[in-house]
Parts: structure tokens; sequence; C-alpha cells
């Protein structure tokens, strides 16, 4: 059975950092992808970040571009969403998902067969 935990989220100032892990457990994947989404009442869960596990590229929104980073150790089946610069706005359950077949349809939900359970980051002003 293919688990994710997320951990990492808590609450943080405008301006600051926080770094989001994602542990997968239960099947050994050699490919495909691992995004990370957010989701706030009431709204559709939202792309942040995506990373290939075999070239490594990485992918993003528009909000998150140039202030987050996705990176991925293969090794430890993990996958780490740095966040910097963080606003208010950025306020969200944040979510890892992991896919075994890359797409490059990587920003939609529905491509993403494992999910955690999310993990809340509160941006204060």
């Amino acid at each position: 059975q293919v688990q994710l935990v997320e951990s990492g989220g808590g609450v943080v100032q405008a301006g600051g950092s926080l770094t989001l892990s994602c542990a997968v457990s239960g099947r050994t994947f050699s490919s495909g992808a691992m995004g990370w989404f957010r989701q706030v009442p009431g709204k559709e869960r939202e792309f942040v970040a995506a990373i290939s596990r075999s070239t490594g590229g990485t992918y993003y929104s528009d909000g998150a571009k140039g202030r987050f980073t996705i990176s991925r150790d293969n090794a430890k089946s993990t996958a780490y969403l740095q966040m910097n610069s963080l606003k208010p706005e950025d306020t969200a359950v944040y979510y890892c998902a992991t896919t075994g077949a890359w797409s490059n349809n990587y920003r939609s939900r529905h491509v993403y067969n494992y999910w955690g359970q999310g993990t809340q980051v509160t941006v204060s002003s």
C-alpha cells in the first residue's frame, strides 16, 4: 500500500520560509513525478510544483516560480518544497502527490494516483 506523509507545515510570518517534506513508502517508483498542490476552503486544489523522478526537471505555477523550489531524493523516496518569501495568500493546506508514469499534464491533479494527507501552512501578515 502506497503511503505519502507530509511534514514541515506550520505558522510563519510573511517574508519567512518553510520547507515541506513528503516521504513515499510502500512502493519504489523509478519514473513518473512528484507534485505539490495546495487548497484553501471553497476553492479547488491547485498546482504548485512538480518534479520528474527520472530527469529531475522541475515545473512551477506562476505564483511559485522564483520563490519555491521543488527537489527530490530518489534514494530516500522523498520530495521537498522549499518555500521562501512567503505571502499571506500562500496560506493553504499543502498536499504532495505522486504518479509512476510521467505526463505532460503534470499540472492536473487527475494525473496523480496517490496523495498525502496534507499539511497546513499559515502565513501571517
